[in-house]
């Protein structure tokens, strides 16, 4: 898989293609493919009733019609709002996707309608959602095209072992940090790739260093949300593998411009 590929440099939509369509959406997925990218990242909640959709936030007031925890609402209620309705270009002067019959997807819809061989990063939003993932994965066969990653340890430890690529949760990077500044090694890792961004609480991390400290362990790192081509091809040259972008055809067009040895 691509996104395990210490060699490769993959672009990654965010979300989709979240500059330009309604996040966590379908049509923003297929627009991220279209446009020729690697893999797409998305993330995943549970409904009130056991339903595996894709929401980043704890809410769906930012982002659809309606409003209220997604852990509250039955999937059927969180389906009737319109995940198109606050999307805009200039902020809020017009809204090009209201009222286009954009819904929350589940996550087998998602799934069912990319192309079958997809690499995927799935942020698991909440521990809760742990189990549902796996069974989801393990449904559809689609063990070696996965990273399942998610900030907190009790999201992705649950998913330990059982035959899929897992991301580094957020304690286990703070743990790379000293001994990837001093050249240190590193504590052996349980997971395959680094999914981080490139500042925390608005502080730089040393990327370059950590980057080079995991992959003496054959751990990969994509960093997100990069949406300047300038910041991407510093990032390759710092050794990162993936870019996580908003604006994906824009990181796709740079990359073309540049041969990687």
């Amino acid at each position: 898989m691509i996104l395990l590929d210490p060699n490769a440099r993959p672009v990654i939509g965010h979300r989709g293609n979240r500059a330009y369509a309604p996040e966590n959406t379908l049509e923003s997925l297929q627009e991220a493919v279209a446009l020729g990218v690697d893999a797409v990242e998305f993330d995943v909640q549970l409904s009130s009733d056991g339903v595996l959709l894709l929401m980043h936030d704890r809410t769906i007031d930012r982002t659809t019609s309606g409003s209220g925890a997604v852990a509250t609402q039955t999937f059927s209620e969180l389906r009737a709002h319109d995940a198109g309705a606050c999307f805009t270009l200039n902020r809020g002067r017009t809204f090009p996707w209201r009222n286009r019959g954009v819904v929350i997807p589940t996550f087998d819809e998602v799934v069912d309608a990319l192309p079958s061989t997809l690499p995927l990063i799935v942020e698991l939003k909440t521990p809760a959602a742990a189990a549902a993932l796996h069974a989801a994965i393990v449904r559809h066969g689609m063990q070696k095209r996965v990273i399942v990653a998610g900030f907190e340890a009790a999201s992705t430890q649950p998913l330990r072992g059982q035959g899929f690529a897992l991301g580094a949760s957020t304690p286990d990077v703070v743990r790379l940090l000293l001994p990837s500044l001093l050249h240190r090694p590193i504590p052996t890792p349980w997971y395959q790739a680094l999914c981080i961004p490139p500042m925390h609480n608005g502080i730089p991390l040393p990327i370059a260093a950590i980057a080079r400290a995991v992959r003496t362990s054959a751990v990969v790192t994509h960093i997100w949300t990069v949406n300047d081509p300038a910041k991407a091809m510093r990032l390759w040259a710092d050794g990162v593998q993936g870019i996580i972008s908003d604006d994906p055809a824009s990181i796709l067009a740079a990359r073309s411009r540049v041969a990687f040895v």
